[in-house]
């Protein structure tokens, strides 16, 4: 007979404890909301969902459903985190926009905004292509790590210094498929 062993060393590691920070009902809500908000300030026009990949990929789909208006779509991928739980404090444009967003009214969305190195790098790298408009959507704002001030125009909510998962949210890559947003705890 033979034994079966893991295929990863990650594999025989115990699955660490994740308290449940929002609830994927309680995040369904708040985005209706927002997305209705969202629609009332930008009646009349055709905004533009700007995603930051990957963190913000549920919540810009999910907003962009929940908002009663002829949206369209598009993605930027930068780095700043790696594998880490911090930031390096260095951003990167690792994937550009597709469309030119001169005249548009833009949303970006973001999973989540911490120091704003990040945002603050997205922002003024949009604002030179000369949209009508920017507005920044984030599901959660973790305005205790700020290190640079950003606007932040719709925020699901306001949190404090946690590392976040879950939700397109992720620890190493790990993670982003959960429904909820949780916290890993510490053994």
């Amino acid at each position: 007979m033979t034994e079966s062993l893991p295929l990863t060393p990650e594999a025989t590691m115990a699955e660490p404890a994740i308290r449940v920070m929002f609830t994927a009902q309680q995040i369904a809500a708040r985005v209706r909301e927002m997305g209705l908000q969202i629609a009332r300030d930008l009646e009349g026009q055709h905004p533009l969902f700007i995603g930051v990949l990957k963190g913000a990929c549920m919540f810009q789909c999910d907003l962009a459903r929940a908002t009663p208006l002829d949206v369209t779509l598009d993605f930027l991928s930068v780095s700043s985190y790696g594998a880490g739980t911090t930031s390096s404090g260095t951003v990167r444009l690792i994937s550009d926009l597709r469309n030119d967003i001169a005249g548009a009214h833009v949303v970006l969305c973001e999973g989540v905004v911490d120091s704003g190195l990040t945002l603050s790098f997205i922002l003024d790298l949009l604002r030179a292509r000369q949209p009508a408009s920017v507005r920044v959507a984030t599901l959660l704002d973790k305005v205790p790590c700020r290190k640079t001030p950003v606007p932040v125009d719709y925020a699901g909510w306001r949190i404090g210094s946690e590392f976040v998962i879950g939700y397109g949210m992720d620890a190493a890559e790990r993670y982003r498929n959960l429904p909820f947003v949780g916290v890993i705890e510490e053994s």
